[in-house]
């Protein structure tokens, strides 16, 4: 043995030997998942569960209506797109496709306070103007909007059965103006509504929304 080796342990045993102190560890890192999502949802996916109001001041959710397919339509009835929509395509498309009771219609209307169409006042007129028979939902603080990724009104999703996003997009492809008569319009929801109840993909999933901006708050 050594005499450096020797000595050490000679000063261990009449001293006490000290470790050097464990060297400080970092705390895990810890995750957590958003209570709501931040869009825009993707096709293909769950999509965005919610739960809003309705004009009736009646709690309404997506994940009441599983089974059936669901039809989001982006709403703000200031909006003359909405209008001429509602006057066109939309007239009766609503009370249509819901006749059998597999599919279900809801309007959103995610306009901040103060903006325009946002007043309960003006939906509940224009619903009533405008004949629909499907809720009309508040939404004024956009959470729900932004987490569909909703731009303008009209924009409009399809939720199949299953509860996954198969469209996102336009009402059609006129881009919100009049067509000519014998024009031929290619409805992208009604085309949608077919595949799924059909039990086919969705030709075309994914469009870009026509009409006015989403009046969001700041």
């Amino acid at each position: 043995m050594s005499k450096t080796l020797a000595l050490g342990l000679l000063a261990c045993l009449s001293f006490g030997c000290h470790k050097d102190p464990p060297a400080p560890t970092t705390p895990a890192a810890t995750t957590s998942s958003p209570t709501t999502a931040t869009g825009p949802a993707e096709i293909g996916q769950p999509a965005p569960a919610f739960t809003l109001v309705d004009l009736d001041g009646k709690e309404v959710s997506l994940a009441s209506f599983a089974g059936k397919t669901v039809v989001l339509e982006w709403f703000n009835p200031g909006c003359p797109f909405v209008k001429r929509a509602h006057e066109g395509t939309l007239k009766t498309m609503a009370a249509d496709v819901t006749k059998s009771g597999s599919v279900v219609w809801l309007a959103i209307n995610s306009g901040a306070p103060g903006k325009q169409g946002a007043a309960k006042e003006a939906n509940v007129e224009a619903r009533k103007t405008w004949s629909m028979s499907h809720p009309v939902l508040l939404d004024p603080e956009g959470k729900v909007g932004k987490a569909y990724g909703a731009t303008n009104t009209p924009h409009m999703f399809v939720v199949d059965p299953k509860g996954v996003l198969v469209y996102a997009g336009a009402l059609d492809d006129t881009k919100g103006g009049e067509p000519e008569p014998g024009d031929k319009v290619q409805n992208y929801v009604g085309a949608a509504l077919e595949a799924v109840a059909g039990g086919r993909s969705v030709a075309t999933s994914r469009t870009k929304a026509w009409g006015c901006a989403v009046k969001y708050g700041q």
